[in-house]
This record gives structure tokens, C-alpha cells and sequence, in this order.
């Protein structure tokens, strides 16, 4: 079984953290493959941010054409439509996969992100994936994501904006609103006294599952399906897909 956890942005460090956080539940002689994308922004903390990441998704996904399934390693899942099209292996979110787990873990569960600006984005998520009912609150830590590994006290300010959170929603889990706080998770759990997921190692998880039930995203038809063949212009000329996947390649870590 081979999964790929793509890192949308360009930051060799959090591809590292995100790709501990994966191993960590993979499933015995699984391989985890952590792939840092070979363009786009640095952090992805707007919506400019996700336009400029989806390419770089693309990049990673033809560079694998193989993999059992793929792992979208960024809380505003971008790219994640167009990453369906393109591979016949399952494709998840981990905002996606992180809300799935989160659910049934009580009457409601609340997010805490990085920014405020992302909230938005983080709601359009709750109400596409169907959680308006589940999802009782988003917060801010108002820690941007480049400064996660490198801030002193950032477990601190998490914890703290984790546990405001359950008391300001009377909610029963947390889930952890961007990929570079995967390491966090489970001392996050333990200091508030609730569930707190992670959405790289729940979607790592259930991408397992998927890959060992022989699930395959692969429709001949369909919203998505192949995508039709067309010439694709400018920087985006090496996209085209042609016949097959497009002739790219990937740095991988």
C-alpha cells in the first residue's frame, strides 16, 4: 500500500512535520510518501494562497501516478476536486477527513485554525461536506503558519484557544484547523481533556481503509471522470493531459 501525503506549499520543514504525523498511523508495511509541492506559496493562508497551490497538487499527483491514495495536506483542501479528476486512487481532504471523524465523537465538535481570515473558508467546508448540524464553532489562534513550529509558545495559545472553544460551543472534540499543528494533537488532547484530531492522521487512516477495501475514485463517467484532452497555454503548457497524465515531476521528501 502506497500513500502520498502532498504538503500544498513549499515549506520543506512542515512537509517533515506532516509526514511524522502520517507514519505515526499508518498501517504496518505500509509506505507513506511525504511530498513538499514543487511550486506555489510558501504558506496557504488566503484565498490567493489556494489558487497558486493547485498546480503544485496536480504537479505531485501525476508525479505518482501509482500510489493507493493521495492525502491533501493543507486544512483549506485545495486543489481537491481537480485532484479527484486527475487520480484513480481516492483523493481526501484533511479538513474533509478530520470532520468525518471528528462527528461521531459527540453532539458537536469546534475548529480552531490559524488566522481569522480563514474562518470563511473553513465554513464554506463545514456546509459543502454536510457538518452544519455537527460543526458548533470556528476559531482563530491567530498564529500564522510559518510561525507554528517556530513560536514558544504556541502550544500554549493552542491549548488555550482549544479549550475556550469547548467551553464558548459546549462542544465534545476539536479539530485542529491546519496541517503544520499535527504534531500538537495529542498533547492538545490531553491537556483539554477531549478529543482533538488531526486531520493528516485521520485521513491517512481512512485512506488505509479505503486502500485495503479496494476502493477506487476511477469513474468513466461522471463530474469526475477524465478530464477531456485540450492544449493548455502559457505556464501551465506542461498541464495538458493528453493521453495521460500530465509531464510533470515532483521533488519528493
Amino acid at each position: 500500500m502506497k500513500l502520498v501525503v502532498i504538503n500544498p506549499n513549499t515549506t520543506d520543514e512542515m512537509t517533515a512535520v506532516i509526514a511524522t504525523a502520517a507514519r505515526s498511523v499508518a498501517p504496518a508495511g505500509a509506505e507513506v510518501v511525504a511530498v513538499t509541492s514543487s511550486m506555489g506559496p510558501a504558506s496557504i493562508e488566503s484565498h490567493y494562497d489556494e489558487a497558486l497551490a493547485v498546480p503544485g497538487v496536480l504537479d505531485a499527483i501525476a508525479a505518482h501516478p501509482d500510489a493507493d491514495g493521495y492525502l491533501l495536506a493543507c486544512f483549506g483542501d485545495p486543489g481537491l476536486d481537480a485532484a479527484r479528476e486527475l487520480a484513480a486512487a481516492p483523493v481526501l481532504g484533511i479538513a474533509e477527513a478530520a470532520m468525518h471523524l471528528a462527528a461521531p465523537l459527540g453532539r458537536g465538535f469546534s475548529v480552531v485554525t490559524t488566522l481569522s481570515r480563514t474562518i470563511g473558508r473553513a465554513h464554506d467546508l463545514v456546509g459543502h461536506y454536510g457538518f452544519g448540524r455537527q460543526c458548533l464553532g470556528i476559531h482563530a489562534c491567530e498564529i500564522p503558519v510559518l510561525e507554528l513550529e517556530s513560536r514558544p509558545d504556541t502550544a500554549d495559545v493552542l491549548a488555550k484557544a482549544c479549550a475556550e472553544a469547548l467551553v464558548a460551543d459546549g462542544s465534545d472534540a476539536i479539530v485542529l484547523g491546519c496541517a503544520g499543528m499535527a504534531d500538537l494533537a495529542r498533547r492538545m488532547s490531553a491537556e483539554i481533556g477531549a478529543p482533538v484530531i488531526d486531520g493528516v492522521a485521520a485521513g491517512v487512516g481512512m485512506l488505509a481503509a479505503m486502500a485495503a477495501m479496494g476502493l477506487r475514485t476511477g469513474t468513466s463517467s461522471g463530474e469526475f471522470a477524465r478530464p477531456p484532452a485540450k492544449t493548455y497555454s502559457g505556464v501551465l503548457g506542461g498541464f495538458g493531459l493528453g493521453g495521460g497524465m500530465p509531464s510533470r515531476s515532483s521533488d519528493q521528501h
